[in-house]
């Protein structure tokens, strides 16, 4: 080391070794580095210059191993710790948080680097000369404006960690299968619609972030990365998942969220799957084929889908902590829910839940889990009844009802048979039975069915939404305990008076129907919590008559035909369309008044 030091400065000259070849500020007018830090930087192999508001980086820093430094023009005498001819090569080169543009060519001028980090300046580009640092382990340019990346790059064989977040990538190279030896990628916050499948090549890669890109579908190569621990895909346009997908033996967390699934994937092999996050979507089912190999799993969020029941099965997850149904439309839980070990936490916000008293929902998972175990117990049939449930469940007139819904769950459900009635047999499965919830939605139904009465004494739920009525008879109105009622997406026009009866109704759902006027009917139950109202034809609402509806919470008329903020009512509130401004009912917390009219106040 001390010969070629000498030998560069000149043949002949002993002193040459010692003379200030270049500016201390790196040559050419470029910007300062204190001698102190390079000094330091020679003894640890590692240089920060962070912060510094550096728009380019001095010369005397790529080559720092190879020049004279400052301090040997200065002294003749040297003890331990200033022999600049023992200094120990670059290694780690902090450049973040500057205004670099580009980064130079002499980038090759520290093969020894195993760090690199010049995440949030403003590069556009990586120089070709980045392939040639062979011992590179960690490389950050996230925060930049990079929109290419080099193919060079696939000739990093030693890197173990490569942060690529937040530029404007469009694409990535195909060689980048060769990085062999990556362990951490991150590319989200960028441009990618698709990623190559040489991806597959990256075996002992155990984290992959690409969320926020553009996405519409994943390679089916993914899933030759067999040590992948983590994937991160939030905020794509994801439709499906493939199926390779499911053999990811090391795969522990899945983040899906805010894509376009419909159905989530299964994962026969992924035994090793603790949190697997897919709110967000466009989910309407989930079945006992999702759920039955996630028997390691502790996290489950499925909230801002479209569920509309949570089955049976969910009781197979004895390892869940957290279950998060947010925003769904499911109106009911598996009792069985209560008795999962080690659930600390279930989210039911934004649900219109029927068989909970809503008080309960409000407070927290305990009190919440011990209700639902309450209501095993309460479920249990007694002993002299076993016999005959079980003969009746067995008898071939009734093989298309659900008993176990009747017995266990209280609901008569006979959904999604287009049927245009409801045959006897369904109503004679209920037996001794306690009904409080009936589900008759999507049929063909042209009418309320007539024994519908038989059950008035329990039944506080019905569904009978996605059918044909054009009018609701008589029947409706002798439920007394009808506390939820929805009869959305049918062909009513007008309510009967009779309706005014329902003393303890708190939800009614009337949108997607053929309604011209608002029924009077509606402004005589003060109990009315909830009206959803929207896509009718409605023209105009009695704002005064509402607003002694002490009780009303939420008022949904999106989508009618609604000219003008009625007069009293320029006060009312809407979420969604802060113009209208105040609150005028009592008690209101949402009301959607002009979305989808022509309102003016």
């Amino acid at each position: 080391m001390w010969g070629q030091r000498a030998g560069a400065g000149g043949d002949g000259d002993p002193l040459a070794g010692f003379r200030r070849d270049r500016p201390a500020g790196g040559g050419g007018g470029g910007p300062n580095v204190p001698q102190g830090l390079l000094k330091a930087a020679r003894n640890s192999g590692h240089l920060n210059l962070a912060g510094r508001d550096l728009s380019q980086v001095p010369q005397t820093v790529w080559r720092i191993n190879l020049d004279t430094p400052e301090e040997a023009n200065q002294n003749l005498s040297f003890g331990a710790a200033d022999r600049w001819w023992e200094q120990t090569d670059l290694t780690k080169l902090i450049l973040s948080n500057n205004k670099l543009q580009t980064l130079s060519d002499d980038l090759r001028l520290l093969p020894a680097l195993t760090v690199l980090d010049v995440h949030d300046n403003q590069l556009a580009s990586l120089p070709c000369a980045v392939g040639e640092l062979e011992n590179l382990q960690r490389l950050n340019v996230s925060h930049n404006k990079l929109k290419i990346l080099p193919e060079e790059i696939k000739n990093l064989r030693n890197l173990k960690s490569l942060f690529l977040q937040n530029n404007e990538l469009t694409c990535i190279p195909e060689g980048f299968g060769q990085l062999l030896n990556l362990e951490e990628l991150d590319i989200s916050n960028n441009h990618l619609s698709s990623v190559p499948a040489s991806f597959s090549a990256l075996t002992n890669l155990v984290r992959l972030n690409l969320a926020r890109n553009q996405l519409k579908s994943l390679p089916t190569e993914i899933s030759g990365m067999k040590r992948l621990k983590q994937l991160d895909c939030t905020c794509n346009l994801l439709e499906t998942i493939p199926s390779e997908l499911a053999s990811m033996e090391s795969l522990e967390l899945l983040y899906l969220r805010r894509n376009k699934l419909r159905s989530i994937p299964e994962f026969p092999f992924c035994r090793s799957l603790k949190e697997l996050h897919v709110g967000e979507n466009q989910i309407e089912v989930i079945g006992a084929e999702h759920l039955k190999h996630l028997s390691s799993i502790n996290v489950l969020d499925l909230r801002d889908n479209k569920l509309k029941s949570i089955p049976d099965e969910i009781t197979l997850l004895q390892a869940l902590e957290r279950l998060d149904l947010t925003n769904n439309d499911i109106s009911s839980l598996p009792y069985a829910l209560g008795n999962l070990p080690h659930l600390k936490f279930l989210a039911l916000e934004g649900n219109p839940m029927r068989t909970i008293r809503r008080d309960l929902l409000t407070k927290g998972t305990q009190e919440l889990m011990k209700y639902l175990r309450s209501k095993i117990k309460d479920d249990a049939p007694p002993q002299n009844e076993t016999t005959t449930t079980g003969t009746a469940m067995t008898l071939p007139s009734e093989s298309r009802v659900n008993v176990h819904a009747i017995v266990t769950l209280k609901i008569l459900e006979y959904s999604e048979k287009q049927t245009t009635a409801i045959p006897d047999e369904v109503f004679d499965a209920v037996g001794r039975n306690t009904v409080t919830s009936i589900n008759f939605s999507k049929n063909q139904l042209n009418e309320v069915p007539k024994r519908i009465v038989e059950l008035k004494e329990t039944v506080s739920d019905v569904n009978l939404s996605f059918n044909k009525l054009s009018l609701i008879s008589l029947e409706i109105s002798v439920l007394q305990k009808l506390t939820h009622l929805d009869i959305r997406n049918n062909l009513l026009t007008a309510l009967p008076d009779e309706m005014s009866a329902l003393k303890k109704l708190q939800t009614i759902n009337l949108s997607f129907n053929r309604f011209k006027t608002f029924p009077d009917v509606l402004y005589c139950i003060p109990t009315l919590e909830t009206i959803l109202f929207s896509n009718n034809q409605v023209g105009s609402v009695d704002a005064l008559r509402m607003k002694k509806m002490d009780k009303l919470a939420t008022l949904d008329l999106q989508n009618n035909d609604l000219l003008q903020v009625p007069t009293g009512a320029g006060e009312l509130y809407d979420s969604e369309d802060p113009t209208l401004g105040g609150k005028s009912i009592p008690n209101s917390s949402s009301c959607h008044f002009s979305k989808g009219n022509s309102c003016r106040p």
